[in-house]
């Protein structure tokens, strides 16, 4: 079992709050919606939609829901036309944070995505100026209530993962993204609950932070995710369990 950063499970538990109040959701459905106008609405022919519309079952999604993205990404529906941008910067003691957004307008969005840096004791760079530290993998969460780790281990490797990682009260199960729902199949069909499964940007290795570097990395990681234009955060960050369980008490 390797080790991989806390920012997971912590996201894990913001998304719970997300998704009551639909956020969550409204993420998934534009992710959903370029996916389709990009490369179609068959979810078989378009790998890109066929993650996003697993990623959005994981988060119990109605159908009806996912069916209407798809049809506004096609064009059988009106909906917004979507840009898609990656953003790269850098937070409190120079950790490296990737920020991948849907936006219907580029100049208000790097602008206010600057804003959230600079406040926030980060600050935005050029394109490529941290990406290199990152690779795209498939990342499945599994609640560590939810299965033994050696179930958990043992099904997912089987269904073709790399890894199994401690994400703090969550494991993280990394796969090539083209096999994330093949392993996210296995995990459904030996009954254990998938938390989430999404394809994102993990870091190669990771910077460990405690005390005010790590309360000020969480904030500006947390500031970003809220940002309706965002998508997905990544980030080169390791805080131990007992420094997340004093930011979150």
């Amino acid at each position: 079992m390797s080790g991989h950063s806390k920012w997971s499970s912590i996201k894990h538990k913001k998304a719970a709050k997300d998704a009551k109040r639909g956020k969550i959701f409204t993420k998934m459905i534009k992710e959903i919606t370029v996916a389709a106008r990009m490369g179609g609405g068959d979810v078989n022919a378009n790998p890109r939609l066929r993650t996003a519309v697993t990623t959005a079952k994981a988060a119990s999604m109605p159908s009806d829901n996912i069916e209407r993205a798809i049809k506004k990404g096609t064009g059988e529906l009106e909906g917004v036309n979507y840009e898609e941008i990656n953003y790269e910067g850098y937070g409190p003691a120079g950790v490296a944070i990737m920020v991948s957004v849907l936006t219907d307008n580029r100049n208000r969005t790097v602008a206010e995505i600057r804003n959230i840096f600079e406040k926030n004791h980060g600050n935005l760079g050029a394109g490529g100026c941290v990406a290199w530290m990152f690779s795209k993998k498939g990342l499945i969460t599994v609640e560590q209530s939810a299965a033994a780790e050696e179930r958990v281990f043992d099904v997912a490797l089987e269904g073709g993962a790399d890894d199994i990682g401690d994400g703090g009260d969550v494991f993280e199960v990394t796969v090539a993204p083209e096999k994330l729902e093949d392993v996210k199949t296995a995990l459904d069909k030996a009954g254990i609950p998938v938390a989430s499964a999404e394809v994102a940007m993990v870091p190669q290795s990771t910077v460990t932070l405690r005390g005010r570097e790590a309360e000020q990395t969480l904030k500006l990681l947390e500031v970003l995710e809220d940002h309706d234009d965002v998508q997905k955060v990544a980030a080169n960050v390791d805080i131990p369990q007992e420094e997340v369980e004093r930011l979150s008490a």
